[in-house]
């Protein structure tokens, strides 16, 4: 994925690459905003807004008057234009110049039926809205059944109707026409789905019978309960109907029922997953300390506290510890990886969840959400522990090493200097 930084001067156009309706503005508002938030929804609008009267093309804009327009910070519009970007509302091409130039192409969302049968989207709006809203949201576009049984069907066909003569001639054009243009989730997936498969007898599963909707089921099914190779080889075996077929909605309850005992009973969300792009430190400096913010920001949290366990699976407690951060406390991907780490460092390698939060709810007062402040926050409080278990340990009568010795004042400051950049010392 390209990124580039945007500035208020930069231009955009907004190009159109779909039918919209009135329906898909009560699907965006009723159906992504749960998930997405109301900001994001309202630039999707905006952006639908500034089309001409045929809404095919904008006129150039810059993000200056879209800032004005929207009463918003550009950091606000480039998370909700990510947002947008990830749920496959819009896309982003970017001309680079001296005044950067984007175009924004609008796509439909995603038809109730579709929106619904989608397992990440789906579960994310259940979770988020509750169980009540949930059911009040879908029943809304639920079509009422109306049995048919006692009526004959009298439709005439075309060719009842109509009948061909030879008049003139009409040649095919080639060109492109408007129609209705949907995008689907894109995921990067880490599950080996050829070898899972491979691992299930012909006798068992007819392979041939596993087609792309099936595929794409399971990906988006792994995606949003975490399921690695080994679980979901257990799901799909539990899952196999009597004709040798993967039954779908077998998947989708056992793959649920699975994470909700892993959870207790928690369905899972999605959370921002890296340190937003405009939340980082420009890139350009190699000292060692812009390396470890490099890595804070670069990683997601489940990746970092995996890096502790040597690339090993972490504990579920600490797994939760890092969704109450994410989702509760809506703390920023790379802080939490500090937030991990400078607990770490001070409580023996142990990440407890009172312990977190205790430490989170200082970090969210502060509005810590970049990885730098988060780091200068860590290092300041470690000077005041540290100061008070000094403190203590000279109320005490005991000598510290240095009591004795005549040490500068400038070498005292380069040695405090040296054991604040210990604590980054992994990520070097």
């Amino acid at each position: 994925m390209l990124k580039s930084n945007v500035l208020p001067a930069d231009t955009y156009v907004v190009m159109n690459k779909t039918i919209l309706s009135e329906q898909d503005r009560k699907t965006v508002i009723m159906l992504y905003q749960p998930i997405i938030g109301s900001v994001a929804v309202s630039l999707y609008l905006t952006f639908w807004s500034y089309l001409d009267r045929n809404e095919l093309f904008s006129l150039e804009w810059t993000h200056h008057h879209l800032m004005t327009n929207m009463g918003l910070k550009l950091d606000d519009i480039i998370e909700a234009r990510e947002k947008l970007e990830g749920i496959g509302l819009i896309k982003t091409y970017l001309k680079k110049d001296h005044i950067h130039n984007f175009v924004y192409e609008l796509y439909s969302p995603l038809s109730p039926a579709e929106f619904i049968g989608n397992p990440i989207l789906s579960v994310t709006l259940y979770n988020n809205v509750g169980k009540k809203e949930y059911e009040k949201v879908t029943s809304y576009f639920k079509t009422p059944r109306v049995s048919l049984k006692e009526y004959e069907d009298i439709t005439c066909m075309f060719s009842d109707v109509f009948d061909t003569t030879s008049k003139t001639i009409i040649e095919a054009e080639d060109g492109t026409y408007k129609q209705k243009n949907k995008r689907d989730l894109s995921l990067i997936s880490k599950i080996d789905l050829s070898s899972i498969l491979g691992l299930l007898p012909e006798e068992y599963l007819n392979i041939r019978s596993v087609t792309k909707e099936t595929k794409d089921l399971i990906y988006k099914l792994a995606f949003i309960y975490h399921l690695d190779d080994d679980s979901l080889l257990d799901i799909i075996r539990n899952s196999i109907s009597e004709k040798r077929t993967i039954d779908k909605k077998l998947l989708r309850d056992h793959a649920r029922k699975y994470y909700e005992f892993e959870h207790s009973g928690k369905l899972p969300s999605i959370i921002y997953k890296n340190q937003p792009e405009y939340l980082r430190k420009p890139v350009g400096d190699t000292s060692k300390r812009a390396k470890a913010i490099y890595t804070f920001e670069t990683v997601s949290p489940y990746i970092f506290l995996s890096s502790k366990y040597k690339g090993g699976k972490p504990p579920k407690s600490e797994l939760l510890i890092l969704e109450y951060l994410a989702v509760d406390l809506d703390l920023k991907p790379g802080v939490i990886n500090v937030l991990v780490d400078y607990i770490l460092k001070i409580n023996s390698s142990k990440l407890t969840k009172n312990f977190a939060i205790t430490i989170a709810a200082q970090f969210k007062k502060a509005g810590i959400e970049t990885v730098e402040d988060a780091m200068q926050l860590a290092e300041k409080e470690y000077k005041t522990r540290k100061h008070v278990k000094d403190t203590k340990v000279q109320k005490a009568g005991i000598k510290p090493e240095w009591f004795d010795k005549n040490v500068k004042k400038e070498n005292v400051k380069e040695e405090e200097k040296e054991e604040l950049e210990k604590m980054l010392e992994g990520f070097r």
